[in-house]
């Protein structure tokens, strides 16, 4: 859950925000991506955004929008980062075992390269008409009333990726302001972007919002990668 739009304090002495391992990380994942033929990189110099149209069969798409639809609440925000209007999404936390999903996580996971253990449980989201989620970024902020826990649950976010499960007629697009980028809800792709420079800190440039649907309803799942084991330490 990225939530706040200043850019973060960096603490270099943090072990759970270490730009060293952050680094190892963007590069790993980078060197994998731009290996891969399916995977196109998008043309910008102040971030790492990869997008992969066709990741997904439709099919598999709409049996997790059943999923969705079923289960989400309302989404949140980090303790003390609440804001009225700010994310008025609905959103649903899958299971980590469940076979539906299970199988979509491993596969995004194993695109990146990155040991799935370093990952959070994946998360689905619903937009209907008018709901957004304005200009954030997805790292975590150190020293934030947050920090202590998300420290002890894994550290620093490395890297996101999000797939689009249902477009709507007209709104909802990924909005990257300061990379002048906005991309288009497309069934079944994967968008993957890089929170940390190359150097291993914290992006200010990967600030994007999820822009308010205008017709429709948006479907999409979210997946972000933690520089420590998130699933080992954080066990259900």
């Amino acid at each position: 859950m990225g939530d706040q739009t200043a850019i973060p304090r960096e603490n270099r002495l943090d072990p759970m925000a270490d730009p060293r391992k952050l680094a190892w990380f963007g590069q790993i994942v980078r060197d994998r991506l731009l290996r891969h033929p399916s995977v196109r990189r998008i043309d910008t110099a102040d971030a790492e955004i990869f997008e992969v149209e066709g990741f997904l069969k439709r099919r598999d798409c709409n049996e997790i929008v059943k999923v969705i639809n079923r289960r989400a609440t309302p989404s949140t925000l980090y303790r003390g980062t609440e804001r009225e209007g700010f994310r008025t999404s609905f959103t649903h936390h899958f299971e980590p075992h469940d076979p539906l999903t299970r199988s979509c996580e491993l596969y995004i996971s194993d695109l990146l390269g990155i040991d799935d253990n370093y990952s959070e449980t994946m998360q689905g989201q619903r937009y209907s008409t008018g709901q957004e989620f304005k200009h954030h970024f997805d790292y975590l902020h150190v020293g934030d009333g947050y920090w202590r826990d998300e420290a002890h649950r894994g550290g620093q976010r490395t890297w996101t990726a999000m797939i689009c499960l249902h477009a709507p007629r007209e709104g909802g697009e990924t909005d990257f302001p300061k990379l002048g980028l906005k991309f288009q809800p497309k069934v079944g792709t994967l968008l993957v972007w890089n929170n940390m420079t190359p150097q291993g800190f914290p992006n200010p440039k990967t600030l994007h919002a999820g822009t308010p649907v205008i017709r429709g309803t948006k479907h999409i799942i979210t997946k972000w990668y933690r520089q420590e084991r998130w699933r080992l330490l954080n066990p259900v």
